[in-house]
């Protein structure tokens, strides 16, 4: 017999559904027209990361619930995506194959309606966007097991591109095999996710084989064509490649996170809620580091993150790295970043954009 209530209450959602299309189709037009008023003044870039950061917290901080708050962002990241689509698809270039972490990070950032575009290396993401066969890209920069992608740091100081967006994403690593645990002999794993899973496998499956490979992704395939391997891979790869999760989160720290970065060749302007990156180096002599920190230090900025690297130009010495919270057209960060410059032998502003949102 048909419950009157529970009737009820469906006809109530399909009335929210056809509101709900409605106005998604309204969102849509205006997109379009937004894209032929800036086509109309010659405007080459459609997408800009600090409109889109503004958006997407002030819906979370307007969220009335029950969804919550990060379920509302990926619900309006998903508008915002295929809403861009209709003005402009983006061309996103990120380390492939298809199934890889920094796809699930493209994803996360862009939205599905990005144009996405795996490549064999990092070297070659930077390459793409160089080169304008990609509007952006998105490079793994740090992880906080493992710290940071010494490739990735070199190659922003190689390239004359700008960082224009972060994103974080929680790294989640899975036992996946067609196989039972009990008949694994090899495991096929990329080297950082093996350090990140170390103590899992030791315990685990300490005599089976370990096999390094190129990608999370490559893992999950070489698996598939094994009879007695698996892989540690993403949910995603293991779907691609019909793999069943014998061992969801086998990652040593719950805590585990990937640090990504949004390349490009745009500047993004102040949303209030910003990080800016740098590279400096200082005179070879003691107590440089300290100078060139102390501006910073004395203004009251906040520095979250620096990393020393070889500056290849000279035996023994080296380049910082360095993330600070703020925009570097802030009126507190501009003429700090002023003074810096004059103190270091070499300064290069890397970019200022919004910091991860969700």
């Amino acid at each position: 017999m048909k419950n009157p209530e529970l009737a009820a209450l469906r006809k109530a959602i399909d009335q929210v559904d056809q509101q709900f299309l409605q106005l998604l189709g309204e969102r849509g037009r205006l997109a379009q027209q937004v894209g032929a008023v800036k086509q109309a003044a010659g405007e080459v870039n459609f997408y800009h990361p600090d409109r889109e950061s503004e958006i997407l917290r002030r819906v979370m901080a307007d969220n009335p619930g029950p969804f919550s708050s990060e379920q509302v962002a990926i619900i309006f990241r998903e508008i915002i995506s295929a809403g861009l689509a209709l003005e402009q698809p983006l061309q996103v270039a990120y380390l492939g194959p298809a199934g890889t972490f920094s796809q699930i990070a493209a994803q996360k950032h862009f939205g599905r309606a990005a144009v996405l575009q795996p490549t064999a290396g990092i070297a070659e993401i930077f390459r793409l966007v160089d080169s304008d066969q990609a509007r952006f890209g998105v490079v793994p920069v740090e992880n906080s097991t493992e710290g940071s992608v010494n490739l990735s740091l070199d190659l922003l100081l190689d390239y004359p591109l700008q960082i224009c967006g972060e994103v974080q994403l929680r790294i989640v690593h899975n036992l996946v095999a067609k196989v039972p645990i009990s008949t694994v002999r090899r495991v096929y794993v990329h080297y950082q996710t093996r350090a990140q899973c170390r103590q899992w496998l030791a315990t685990h499956l300490p005599q089976a084989e370990l096999v390094d490979v190129a990608s999370n992704a490559v893992a999950a395939e070489r698996a598939a064509a094994d009879a007695d391997g698996s892989a540690i891979s993403t949910t995603l790869a293991a779907e691609a490649y019909g793999l069943d999760i014998l061992v969801a989160g086998i990652e040593d720290n719950p805590e585990n996170t990937t640090r990504f970065l949004i390349i490009g060749k745009i500047h993004t302007r102040p949303t209030g809620n910003d990080k800016t990156s740098l590279v400096v180096a200082g005179a070879n002599r003691p107590g440089s580091l300290h100078a060139l920190l102390s501006p910073l230090a004395e203004a009251g900025i906040s520095l979250t993150r620096i990393e020393s690297r070889p500056a290849r130009s000279a035996i023994w010495e080296y380049v910082f790295y360095l993330d600070l919270l703020g925009h570097c057209q802030d009126a507190a960060i501009a003429p700090v970043l002023d003074v810096l410059a004059q103190q270091a032998s070499f300064c290069r502003c890397l970019g200022s954009y919004p910091r991860a949102v969700f």
